[in-house]
């Protein structure tokens, strides 16, 4: 593909690090938008061009999904360009490094795949003068953030490349609207900042995606895909937790060792329950375990000096119920008919029955990325990702607004708290 010319925004992506330039003293980039927008030669060749222009004899980090996307992706559009320049650059693929010399300078490129949370191991140790990371928002946030810190030496700066994910996704909470908090130059690209792309071709881009998909791959706006199981639930539903005047405590939990662990503090106020605070720990991101004693003293914690009617448990965490009634909390098993439940938590969120209050951010992220598994071919089903808070919530809603008096039996102990 080549190009006659760039686009203003790509020439601000190929100049912002330069002296003089408005934007030489940002300590990172960010170019998310459509596909086909030009976001990814322009960054790659920009990252190249300032490390060899303000570094000699560093090391620096080239980050893809997998190294065979980076290859494909980046490399092969950017070092015939460089050479073209009058770079000169060898790769080592048993070492999955390019070693690039221009204008006297020398650099190093280590090349990454951020496939997976046990991706984050393989870039620790080093130390670099900058990384870019292309599609960094199909990376985990352990690698991301483990890249970020290897760049450590003096006037580092950082390179983020990608197509946009869902409203809840981590790296647009918290890079792309905390852009100026973190000193970071976003640049949000569309197909017409693409000059290599033809009308006929940006046409036809436009004519392929319908809906969604259309907002997501040809405005680059950050939505949800289709599929969400509570596809109803919009910002406007997320309410302030009433300062005072509760009626009655319950504790809802989905218990992970390896997973998340969940928790949701609700109250009833004038009769509505409201998720007022919750508990979210992710072993995988935290890279360590919670024993049951740290999570019973988590949820203690959570309910503070409130008077808890009951812990509603995920009914498959047996020692953890074990552990909770052993220090007097008053345990109920979970109704756990996954189908049933969804129907009810939807009923009970439409209906204003249960609220989501501000501040319960982990649940808001997984009420945007909780999704029918559409591949099974049916919509009775639901992927198990994201669903943690969302299972404490159904939990909750399933046994306590919809137990009946009859056939409703709780084991108990006295509280000795």
């Amino acid at each position: 593909m080549g190009y006659a010319s760039f686009s203003p925004k790509q020439k601000t992506v190929l100049t912002w690090w330069m002296p003089g330039n408005p934007y030489h003293n940002r300590e990172a980039i960010i170019c998310d938008g459509a596909v086909r927008s030009g976001k990814t030669m322009a960054m790659g060749l920009s990252f190249f061009l300032w490390a060899m222009t303000c570094f000699d004899g560093k090391r620096f980090g080239v980050c893809g999904k997998t190294i065979a996307s980076l290859r494909r992706n980046v490399l092969s559009e950017i070092l015939p360009r460089l050479k073209a320049l009058g770079a000169a650059w060898k790769e080592k693929r048993t070492e999955n490094m390019v070693v690039v010399t221009f204008r006297g300078h020398r650099n190093q490129f280590y090349i990454f795949g951020g496939r997976d949370e046990s991706s984050a191991a393989l870039i620790q140790g080093i130390t670099f003068a900058g990384v870019l990371l292309d599609e960094v928002a199909l990376m985990p946030r352990s690698f991301v953030e483990q890249a970020c810190a290897r760049c450590s030496v003096t006037g580092s700066r950082l390179w983020f490349n990608c197509n946009p994910e869902g409203p809840g996704h981590w790296f647009y909470k918290t890079w792309i609207l905390e852009a100026e908090k973190k000193n970071c130059l976003r640049l949000h690209f569309l197909m017409e900042d693409n000059p290599s792309l033809s009308e006929r071709i940006r046409q036809r881009y436009q004519n392929l995606y319908a809906g969604v998909f259309y907002q997501r791959f040809v405005l680059g706006q950050w939505v949800q895909a289709e599929g969400r199981v509570y596809d109803f639930f919009g910002p406007d539903m997320v309410k302030a937790a009433p300062a005072d005047g509760y009626e009655k405590w319950y504790i809802s939990c989905d218990y992970g060792t390896v997973n998340p662990t969940a928790m949701g503090l609700w109250g009833l106020h004038q009769g509505v329950w409201y998720r007022v605070k919750e508990f979210y720990f992710n072993s995988r991101q935290e890279m360590r375990q919670m024993t049951d004693d740290e999570y019973a003293a988590s949820l203690r914690e959570l309910a503070g000096d409130r008077d808890i009617t009951a812990v509603v448990a995920d009914p498959s965490a047996a020692s953890f119920i074990e552990v909770l009634r052993r220090k007097g909390w008053r345990v109920i098993k979970a109704k756990n008919d996954v189908l049933s439940g969804i129907r009810q938590t939807s009923d009970a969120l439409k209906e204003g029955k249960i609220v989501i209050c501000e501040g319960c951010e982990d649940c808001l992220r997984e009420m945007d990325s909780y999704v029918w598994d559409l591949s099974s071919g049916t919509r009775d089903r639901v992927k198990k990702e994201n669903d943690h808070a969302m299972d404490d919530m159904r939990y909750f809603v399933a046994t306590v607004l919809h137990r009946k008096a009859s056939g409703f039996v709780a084991c108990t102990v006295d509280r000795k708290m």
